[in-house]
């Protein structure tokens, strides 16, 4: 499992990157979820965030699931290439796959990388 040290990390499964804003679900997630073959961006730009507001809803072969805000702002950029390619979130989900972006505000509470690695080992089937 891939889990990037200078993301921080939320117990449903998302990534928050303090440098850039950058929100994603994390490759624990897209691999628990399976296939995603659909995403429904929930947030347009401009938009102000709080932690824990629904921002994306993904569905799977497998599953469906909203995904949440792990940090608070104004939403500077919304990935909405995802649409025409869900792959994505499977394929780079720290990377194209990334959902919004956020600038300003605050970060709910999140864990490091050895914190979320060690909660996803407990996790894992």
């Amino acid at each position: 499992m891939n889990v990037p040290s200078n993301l921080k990390y939320t117990k449903s499964d998302e990534w928050f990157d303090p440098s850039s804003g950058a929100i994603g679900i994390t490759d624990f997630a897209q691999s628990q979820l399976s296939d995603i073959v659909f995403v429904e961006l929930l947030v347009e730009e401009g938009e102000e965030v709080t932690a824990g507001k629904a921002i994306a809803s993904v569905e799977s072969v497998k599953a469906s699931a909203e995904i949440y805000s792990p940090a608070a702002g104004k939403v500077s950029a919304v990935n909405k290439g995802l649409a025409d390619k869900p792959e994505t979130l499977n394929s780079d989900p720290f990377g194209e796959g990334w959902m919004i972006k956020v600038e300003g505000g605050s970060t709910g509470e999140m864990m490091d990388a050895a914190a979320y690695e060690a909660d996803t080992a407990g996790r894992a089937h």
